[in-house]
């Protein structure tokens, strides 16, 4: 990702796609993904679906730079459905997002190229009707203040329109907030310019 890009698109909401080749079924589904945690979840509620399925071949990427994927064959062979899975993925430039193809078997093999075409195509048209949208690349940082230093630090908050995730107001403060990466700099220049305040950045949503 360029220095300049703070944007990437993903999925608003999980998505279907069918299709079909020489008796076998694929059948594509989509989901906004942000934790690996969820895939075992997913896959469990998958094949409880479709026990009579005979693979579930799946593929993720993950982070707004894009740099985590991974893929599955689950049985099929190697590179014929977890891959093109994860082309399609790349080619469509979509991230934090997971495809589960759930195949039937139609009695008929498909041949290596079949498999690539079958897989490519069920999570095409799962894509196909899915709800795109562009999100932006946000830090989040904690901000912890003294009480008196409240009003200073929630008027620069409010000029830069700056997103409030968490707050907690005692005599010692914390705020978690959430800036745009491209607007990241110019924030913290006005909150550093306040007394005694303490920035940590914890992590990029």
């Amino acid at each position: 990702m360029s220095l300049f890009e703070d944007t990437y698109l993903t999925l608003g909401e999980r998505s279907e796609g069918i299709f079909r080749d020489k008796g076998s079924k694929f059948i594509a589904y989509a989901y906004p993904f942000r934790n690996e945690k969820e895939l075992k979840e997913i896959i469990v509620e998958l094949k409880a679906l479709h026990p009579k399925a005979r693979h579930h071949c799946w593929a993720y990427r993950l982070t707004t730079d894009r740099s985590v994927f991974r893929v599955n064959d689950d049985g099929e062979p190697s590179g014929t459905a977890g891959r093109p899975i994860l082309n399609v993925l790349l080619s469509k430039d979509l991230t934090n997002v997971l495809v589960v193809v759930v195949r039937y078997f139609g009695g008929t093999l498909l041949g290596v190229p079949g498999l690539i075409n079958a897989y490519k195509n069920a999570t095409l048209e799962a894509l196909a009707v899915a709800q795109i949208e562009e999100k932006t690349v946000n830090d989040i940082y904690a901000i912890g203040f003294d009480y008196l230093q409240m009003n200073d630090v929630m008027r620069v908050l409010k000029e830069e329109g700056v997103n409030i995730l968490n707050q907690q107001f005692d005599n010692n403060c914390v705020i978690t907030i959430e800036i745009r990466k491209t607007q990241v700099n110019q924030v913290l220049s006005k909150l550093d310019k306040i007394e005694k305040i303490n920035l940590k950045y914890l992590h990029t949503l």
